[in-house]
């Protein structure tokens, strides 16, 4: 019923920012700048950025989001039916189900009461009135390309906020439009 979407992503996000610590921990490096003992012999500004493990950080974000990003996108099938998928899915589920992740929606909520946001209908109008200025959403084709993957399918502008809770149906929200 699509409840467990936003708890996946709070999950994976979790997963996604412990494995930047992670690595950035094992990857920083304790070598004070100046001594002469540089790793590769670098300067010691470089070394200086070398201690604080960005290195780290850019090889997770490249190895734990951005290929399985890919991967799952120009291969859906074979991702979601991989075990290794089901197991990070029960992981990030797991997270989320501890009510780790909890303090996120709360903010959330903080966050979209403090700054005033409101729905998308409000800044750039509702699909009858972007078709009456000249502005209709784009319509996406079936094949917009091997890399899109399925979830792409669609309008290019959308209006519902995940603090409302699961979407019940695509006639329930062109019905409240």
């Amino acid at each position: 019923n699509g409840e467990n979407l936003p708890g996946f992503m709070i999950g994976r996000q979790l997963t996604v920012v412990f494995s930047f610590f992670l690595v950035a921990s094992i990857t920083g490096l304790n070598i004070t700048p100046g001594e002469g003992e540089n790793i590769f012999g670098v300067s010691d500004g470089a070394q200086a950025f070398l201690n604080y493990g960005f290195q780290g950080a850019v090889i997770t974000t490249i190895l734990a989001s951005i290929t399985w990003q890919l991967a799952a996108s120009a291969f859906p099938m074979a991702f979601l039916n991989n075990p290794v998928t089901y197991i990070l899915l029960c992981i990030a589920l797991f997270l989320e189900w501890t009510g780790l992740c909890a303090g996120a929606w709360v903010l959330a909520r903080l966050m979209k009461k403090a700054t005033k946001i409101q729905y998308d209908e409000v800044y750039v109008g509702t699909p009858e009135e972007r078709i009456a200025n000249g502005r209709a959403d784009k319509e996406f084709g079936d094949d917009v390309g091997h890399l899109a993957g399925g979830g792409f399918v669609g309008h290019a502008c959308g209006s519902h906020d995940a603090l409302d809770g699961p979407i019940k149906s695509k006639d329930a929200i062109d019905a409240a439009a």
